[in-house]
This record gives structure tokens, C-alpha cells and sequence, in this order.
């Protein structure tokens, strides 16, 4: 059993710069892939990055690509999501999701889901 908390929301405005980090409980971190994925208010979970056990391995969606960064500290059991150049529209609840069995942006994959933390990004 994995249990993941999330942390590091909040209120900023555009153009700032917040940085999430998920903290993980349970044995074999180290083997999970790790993600980030959002949902905003009427709309769909969506994939925002995921990192590969080892860390060697990143993806990003498209729409924060080059703004955001996933990154892991497997001896901390934690993964953080680096976010530069906000905008209103990456407005949503964040959570943190563990997969032990593949890599990819299908919420499918990943079965360990924290409980959310917002950003809310004014213009």
C-alpha cells in the first residue's frame, strides 16, 4: 500500500512560480513511477508529467512543457513538480499518483492517488 500527500498550493499570480512536492509513504518508492496530473472545475483529469522509478526517465504534456518540472529524491520518498511562467489556465487541484506498473500519462496506469492540492492562479 502506498499513501501520497501532496503539498505546496496556493494562490499566486501569473507569472510566478510555485513548487508542489508529494511525499510518499510506503515500501519500494524507488520502483513506482511517479506522476502529477490536474483537474479543473467541469473538466476531465488531465496529465500534467510523470518521472520513471530511477529518475532517468521524464514526459510532459504539452501544455507545460518547458514551464514545468518533475523531479524525485528517492531517498526522501518524494516527488515535486517545479511550476515557472503560471497562467490562469493551469488554474486546477494537483495530484500526485503512483503506478508500479508502467509509465505513460493513462490514468489507468496508476492505481496510489494523493488528495489534491490547489493552485489558483490569477491574471
Amino acid at each position: 500500500q502506498v499513501q501520497l500527500l501532496e503539498s505546496g498550493g496556493g494562490l499566486v499570480q501569473a507569472g510566478d512560480s510555485l513548487r508542489l512536492s508529494c511525499a510518499a509513504s510506503g515500501r519500494s518508492f524507488g520502483s513506482n513511477t511517479m506522476a502529477w496530473f490536474r483537474q479543473a472545475p467541469g473538466k476531465e483529469r488531465e496529465f500534467v508529467a510523470c518521472i520513471s522509478g530511477g529518475g532517468f526517465s521524464t514526459y510532459y504534456a504539452g501544455s507545460v512543457k518547458g514551464r514545468f518540472t518533475i523531479s524525485r529524491d528517492n531517498a526522501k520518498n518524494t516527488v515535486y513538480l517545479q511550476m515557472n511562467s503560471l497562467k490562469p489556465e493551469d488554474t486546477a487541484v494537483y495530484y500526485c499518483a503512483a503506478s508500479r506498473s508502467g509509465y505513460g500519462a493513462s490514468t489507468a496506469l496508476y492505481t496510489y492517488w494523493g488528495q489534491g492540492t490547489q493552485v489558483t492562479v490569477s491574471s
